[in-house]
């Protein structure tokens, strides 16, 4: 199955990716909240934390080389990720269920999948990915982390059910602290996970042993 090129999301795509640009002073004003205090993700809510350009790239030829049609993002933030993941699953004939914390971020979300002529191949679920994931039983054939990552490991073991043999696990943001719980069970648990690390070491994809 050969990549597709579609003008109306490359466009969507570029916009985003040259606003996200900016987005070190967003993230250094959300930084400065959290000086008395624990960080929380609404400092964050005017900023992208986007996956970069060569990430959605990869994410969108390992949708297309593995034939994924399930997918499950934890954390769109403006929709930037889960373009690169609707995208793909467009020729593959999937569906991508995303979710995004913030309201405000979830609307934009949609805004921009509906731009990029994506809505259709989108399920956007607004809120603690915790609750609105939960009772998920259909088989994952691809999910991607990358929302609060204390969340990656609880938010794992919920989903480990729905994952079957060819199921494939991308992580971002593998280089934090916060990931690390997450880390250590895929990297302990060799009998059950095979995990590489990818992109200089901010990512992790983990496939079943």
């Amino acid at each position: 199955m050969k990549f597709r090129r579609n003008q109306k999301v490359d466009n969507v795509l570029y916009r985003l990716h040259e606003d996200a640009k900016y987005d070190f002073v967003k993230v250094g004003a959300g930084v400065m909240k959290s000086i008395f205090r624990p960080v929380q993700p609404q400092d964050f809510e005017h900023a992208y934390l986007p996956i970069s350009k060569e990430q959605g790239q990869s994410l969108h030829r390992l949708i297309i080389e593995n034939k994924c049609k399930n997918i499950v993002e934890f954390g769109t933030s403006f929709g930037i990720s889960t373009i690169y993941l609707a995208n793909a699953v467009r020729q593959t004939g999937g569906k991508v269920i995303t979710t995004e914390l913030l309201e405000s971020k979830a609307k934009m979300a949609a805004q921009n999948i509906s731009e990029a002529g994506l809505k259709d191949y989108v399920d956007v679920r607004t809120g603690d990915a915790m609750k609105t994931l939960q009772g998920h039983t259909a088989p994952i054939d691809l999910l991607v982390l990358d929302g609060w990552k204390d969340l990656y490991l609880p938010l794992f073991k919920m989903l480990e059910p729905c994952f079957h043999s060819k199921s494939l696990i991308y992580a971002d943001n593998m280089d934090m602290a916060g990931t690390k719980p997450y880390a250590d069970y895929v990297l302990r648990n060799q009998n059950k996970f095979m995990t590489q690390s990818v992109d200089n070491g901010k990512a992790f994809i983990t496939r079943m042993s």
